[in-house]
């Protein structure tokens, strides 16, 4: 943990291999300052090592996720300071973190809170969840993989819509355009995020690995590129223990007993 600041998120694993991460700074709704984004970054480089974790479910309170960046940290500050501050490095551990990551949310999700969600690999909103990336209404832009993970998600004419106006999308809205993966109750939120996480931590966890891996890693490369690394991973999985326990369990009608070897 930061030794400079007070802790301001928060970390639990469960039983069943699922960690939950929370941000919890509800004095200023979840704004991401400095202690906020080093310490997410260190929960996650933590978790990314922890052999007994198999999903990540991160949350912030029941009324809002993450409102934005915190203005009151960047407000005056001069393009070198910015610089130097190098928060992709911050964020880099989110969303290159190899186990599935799912956000669940509720209430605002704006600026870097959008940008955050969007790091993650499944999107549980609660009905009352707002989206957005308002920064051009400070004469700024996205800077956080606002305008690149959001044009990726949802296509150019709803991503130019969203960032050039700064409007605020709700839930269903967001489900529609493909902005996030399931939409449920606001109470439902999070137990809905900690059901998927067990489910997805209770299968092959090389072969969900692999799955994120190439899904993201192929994304940007030309199909043909993309194929090949999809087959490669695909014949790797064969020199698992699991692989041959999940077809043996399949042929004999049993629950299959997965090692993650």
């Amino acid at each position: 943990m930061s030794t400079q600041h007070p802790s301001v998120v928060h970390r639990t694993l469960q039983a069943d291999g699922v960690a939950v991460v929370r941000i919890d700074r509800p004095e200023a709704r979840n704004a991401l300052n400095a202690a906020v984004r080093q310490q997410l970054a260190e929960h996650f480089r933590a978790l990314a090592d922890d052999g007994q974790v198999r999903a990540i479910v991160l949350t912030g309170g029941e009324e809002c996720f993450v409102a934005g960046a915190d203005i009151r940290e960047f407000a005056q500050a001069s393009p070198i300071e910015m610089y130097r501050r190098h928060t992709e490095l911050l964020w880099e551990a989110i969303g290159r973190c190899p186990k599935p990551v799912i956000a669940a949310v509720n209430g605002f999700a704006l600026g870097g809170g959008c940008e955050l969600a969007m790091h993650c690999d499944i999107i549980v909103a609660g009905e009352s969840a707002r989206f957005g990336q308002p920064e051009v209404k400070l004469g700024l832009m996205p800077g956080a993989g606002g305008t690149q993970r959001l044009i990726r998600a949802v296509g150019k004419f709803q991503a130019m819509r969203l960032a050039l106006t700064g409007c605020l999308v709700k839930a269903p809205e967001a489900l529609a355009m493909g902005m996030v993966s399931e939409v449920v109750g606001d109470a439902q939120t999070l137990p809905r995020a900690l059901a998927l996480a067990a489910e997805i931590a209770a299968l092959p966890p090389l072969a969900v690995a692999q799955i994120k891996e190439v899904m993201l890693a192929g994304a940007d490369l030309p199909l043909d590129s993309a194929l090949a690394l999809e087959r490669k991973a695909f014949q790797l999985l064969f020199d698992s223990r699991d692989q041959k326990e999940g077809a043996a369990a399949f042929l004999e009608k049993r629950q299959a007993s997965f090692q993650g070897e």
